[in-house]
């Protein structure tokens, strides 16, 4: 079995959590808030906490409210978990393969993964094999933003007419703005508030590896973005094994991991080692967390660079709750920090919804 990206699935070492004698804070527990890793199969069932049922989990969004949003990729939905851990299904019908817009049920999704969300409550989806963004009301209200459905390209310009090639990930600016990892394209993409799209680097159709300016830089699937508070963009830059970096001048910088070197390895970002990162997070810190797909556990890197493993044991494929050093994960592909700090994973193979706080 292969997911979306090619890799595939197959069916330690720990992250040394140290805390003073003098702190009173209890230790980071990793506990799982929705699905069942016992849940084999195809199954979409809403309901509350572990007893809903996901299929593929892999994109992740947290409102402000703490109300979590999960696309279940090969249900072709858009899931919502109420911070009461309720799940309920938003958007799109379980196994309806489509790109029909419309209210709830009636909306259709082709693999939808990454997810955004604004401050007023919409959501926006890259709906990968339909090669889209999507928003989604509060209400539920499904709308193309940007692309046409079934129609792959490259072509930058008024959002009707511009193309995308499997978009993977999407993120909001301070504008209104929504930046794109376009991962078949190899590039990231700006649509602008009033809806222009445009390369902000990379080059369509041209993969590799290379640091620099706009269109000097090259990246090898992209497939996740996010943006800090200074405007910052990162990229987990999935098949160059890397975590790359964009400034709001648009130079591209490699911040984590040696180009083409898959693997696991600590400590300075220049000399660390990824195996296939999926998504990126940052939080207001400025820690940046990274969901290291195969490796199956969550990275982090530090403001001063430094790479750790924030939760999970190397390749210790399963499913266990516990301290992060205990933690056991399944190929987890989606990361989201929330308001709180609190660092959510789509722990996609357990198919759950797992919570680190």
């Amino acid at each position: 079995m292969k997911d979306l990206l090619g890799y595939t699935l197959l069916v330690g070492l720990a992250w040394p959590l140290s805390l003073s004698a003098q702190t009173q804070s209890p230790p980071p527990t990793v506990s799982t808030l929705a699905g069942s890793a016992e849940g084999k199969g195809k199954q979409s069932t809403d309901g509350a906490g572990v007893a809903a049922r996901f299929d593929w989990p892999m994109g992740l969004a947290v409102a402000a409210d703490g109300t979590v949003y999960v696309t279940d990729t090969y249900q072709h939905t858009i899931r919502k978990i109420t911070p009461a851990g309720l799940v309920t299904t938003l958007a799109g019908s379980p196994a309806a393969v489509g790109s029909q817009d419309g209210s709830g049920a009636a909306a259709r999704f082709n693999h939808p993964v990454g997810l955004a969300i604004a401050s007023t409550g919409v959501l926006y989806v890259a709906d990968v094999d339909n090669h889209t963004i999507r928003s989604i009301t509060p209400a539920g209200l499904v709308q193309t933003v940007a692309g046409a459905a079934g129609s792959k390209g490259s072509a930058d310009g008024p959002v009707a007419t511009a193309r995308f090639n499997s978009p993977y990930a999407v993120v909001l600016g301070p504008e209104g703005e929504l930046y794109v990892a376009d991962t078949y394209n190899h590039t990231i993409r700006k649509i602008t508030a009033a809806g222009v799209v445009s390369t902000v680097a990379g080059l369509a159709g041209s993969r590799g590896y290379a640091d620099g300016a706009t269109s000097q830089a090259r990246f090898n699937h992209p497939s996740s973005i996010a943006r800090a508070s200074d405007g910052t963009l990162y990229v987990a830059d999935n098949h160059n094994q890397l975590v790359r970096k964009i400034t709001t001048a648009g130079v591209v910088t490699t911040l984590a991991g040696t180009p083409g070197k898959k693997g696991f390895a600590e400590g300075p970002a220049q000399t660390a080692r990824f195996h296939a990162p999926t998504s990126v997070a940052v939080a207001t810190t400025g820690t940046v967390y990274v969901a290291d797909y195969i490796n199956s556990v969550i990275r982090q890197i530090t403001p001063d660079g430094q790479v750790s493993t924030f939760a999970g044991r190397l390749k210790g494929w399963g499913h266990l709750d516990g301290r992060p050093q205990e933690a056991r994960f399944k190929f987890p592909f989606g990361v989201a920090v929330g308001p709180t700090g609190w660092v959510y994973v789509a722990d996609t193979g357990n198919r759950t919804i797992r919570l680190v706080k």
